[in-house]
């Protein structure tokens, strides 16, 4: 049972989205996965970049793993960064290996992870990206677990500062 409600995060700038990501950084805990879902363009991939960067990855380093599917990132924590989007179903997803990352000490992130939700980790964090406006998003952080509501609610109270 989930006790921390949704956060819903309006970013006013980049700089808030990089709040956000140094926020995740700090609090997720080793084995974290998060299911980024968002239309294309919506910023799952720079949500990635700025986690990446909290976590001393260099900057320009992580890129929309689309094509690759899958990326890796050494930095204070290894970002393991899939993308499902052109995969076909959740067998091809399960054939790039994500099961040693979700069980690994970095944390994983999944871009179209509703394509493959049935097999993602029950505990995790859902992370919907809304496109408000050329600029403008709207992020909704809900946990699905005791670990992800855990992680949660320091990032609601790193945010709110």
């Amino acid at each position: 049972m989930n006790n921390s409600p949704a956060i819903a995060f309006h970013p006013r700038n980049m700089a808030d989205t990089e709040r956000l990501g140094a926020a995740l950084a700090d609090h997720l805990p080793a084995g974290t996965t998060v299911a980024l879902c968002g239309t294309l363009g919506a910023g799952k991939t720079r949500l990635v970049q700025s986690v990446a960067l909290a976590s001393n990855v260099a900057e320009g380093v992580v890129v929309s793993p689309t094509f690759v599917l899958a990326q890796h990132y050494a930095g204070n924590r290894v970002i393991h960064h899939f993308d499902t989007y052109r995969l076909r179903d959740c067998d091809e997803f399960l054939d790039l290996g994500p099961e040693e990352c979700f069980d690994s000490t970095g944390i994983t992130f999944v871009e179209w992870a509703d394509r493959v939700a049935e097999v993602l980790p029950l505990d995790h964090l859902r992370i919907e990206i809304e496109v408000l406006g050329e600029t403008e998003r709207q992020f909704l952080l809900t946990a699905t677990g005791p670990k992800a509501d855990a992680a949660l609610d320091l990032v609601r109270r790193t945010i709110a500062d």
